[in-house]
């Protein structure tokens, strides 16, 4: 059966990248907008990806969905990026050995002329030194002669220091947490944290607020549908009670043909004789 990796944290806000920081607003706009069929994200090494199937820097897999939510990270709280990954048999071989099991991603920071985030890539690597704060800021130093320029898809994006990511694989039959499933360990954090705010259930409600939202404008498609339907058939009745009432009139101001002959009058019923 095919495997793929469940749901994992990949970025944390506040990380450092090319003398940049990530913003929360960035991971939230990466995950509202991911969209395999506008632009899928692909797994690669240390940001490399070779047009050539046989190199080492080949595709390992991609991004299918995404999704941002807030954790708490040695007390304090942040916006993280989790990723659902589709693996290839090659990355599933390299985590089972423990390798490449850190993850750095590739943001588009005006994807399209959008003017909002998009995640354009994942990379893994073996160590966070090689794609650490202190090399990333190293290279943007470097300008046009970074050694990471040639492996950007634009050169305003940027790569997030690497992160250690536990990739858990899975059954394709696992979907990954549901939409009930994610409001319940939201309440259920909301409830361990005394003194916490009520953050996770507003993340909680907007996930409900996004599935109403949904089915809304479905329901919302059917009903317009309905109602062009009901307006025509309306129409159409009203056009033949029209020519109905025309074709009445019309009759009633004919002259009538079928008027019987009034009956003769006269005599007194007696049989009269001639005398011929």
């Amino acid at each position: 059966m095919a495997k793929k990796a469940k749901f994992k944290r990949v970025a944390v806000a506040g990380q450092t990248t090319d003398g940049r920081t990530i913003a929360p607003e960035w991971l939230t706009q990466a995950a509202k907008n991911y969209n395999r069929e506008k632009y899928g994200a692909r797994v690669n090494l240390e940001h490399y990806l070779s047009p050539f199937p046989d190199s080492d820097f080949r595709a390992y897999g991609d991004v299918i969905s995404v999704y941002a939510e807030e954790v708490e990270i040695d007390g304090e709280k942040k916006m993280a990026l989790f990723a659902d990954i589709d693996p290839t048999e090659d990355l599933i071989k390299l985590n089972k050995a423990r390798q490449k099991v850190y993850t750095s991603i590739e943001l588009d920071l005006d994807f399209a002329g959008t003017g909002e985030a998009y995640l354009v890539g994942l990379a893994v690597t073996n160590t966070p030194a090689s794609l650490g704060t202190e090399y990333l800021q190293f290279c943007a130093g470097a300008g046009e002669k970074s050694p990471l320029a040639s492996r950007k898809q634009k050169p305003a994006n940027l790569f997030s220091s690497a992160i250690e990511t536990e990739i858990e694989l899975s059954d394709e039959g696992d979907k990954g947490p549901s939409l009930a499933e994610r409001i319940a360990a939201l309440f259920s954090t909301h409830k361990k944290q005394s003194g916490a705010d009520f953050s996770d259930v507003h993340q909680a409600v907007e996930a409900v607020a996004k599935e109403v939202t949904t089915i809304d404008a479905d329901l919302q498609k059917k009903f317009t549908a309905q109602a062009a339907t009901i307006t025509e058939l309306t129409n159409k009745q009203d056009a033949t009670a029209k020519a109905l009432a025309d074709l009445t009139a019309k009759l009633e101001g004919q002259e009538a043909f079928n008027q019987q002959r009034p009956p003769a009058t006269g005599g007194d019923g007696t049989s009269i004789q001639t005398d011929c």
